[in-house]
């Protein structure tokens, strides 16, 4: 369960990698998108603060995130032992997340080439 949604957690920061180099014109600001994308990710998933003592704004942005899902599927299999069905909910968000980053990737990489 664990190395299948690790996975899907990394092909989702894989797809927000390659919509932004599809955005970039150069490198440099393939960084500095990827920083200001994951430093909120870090701040509003959990993992430095408790998600449920956020403002609601905040739970509402990282609730968009793929870490906090991804953190809520590691603490679900590592400290409860958690399955694929007690953890369809975070699985479907960040399937979802990886879906549409992929999409707009694609149509990006489309866009550039003609």
């Amino acid at each position: 369960t664990f190395v299948v949604l690790t996975m899907l957690f990394i092909v989702a920061n894989l797809s927000v990698g390659y919509t932004f180099s599809t955005i970039a014109k150069n490198q440099l600001q393939a960084m500095q998108m990827s920083f200001f994308f994951f430093l909120p990710s870090i701040l509003l998933s959990g993992f430095m603060f408790p998600f449920r003592g956020m403002p609601p704004w905040a739970q509402d942005v990282g609730s968009i995130l793929p870490l906090t899902h991804y953190l809520r599927i590691v603490r679900g299999v590592m400290l409860k032992g958690a399955g694929f069905a007690d953890l369809a909910a975070d699985t479907g968000a960040l399937a979802a997340f990886t879906l549409v980053a992929m999409t707009v990737a694609v149509a990006r990489f489309r866009q550039t080439l003609d």
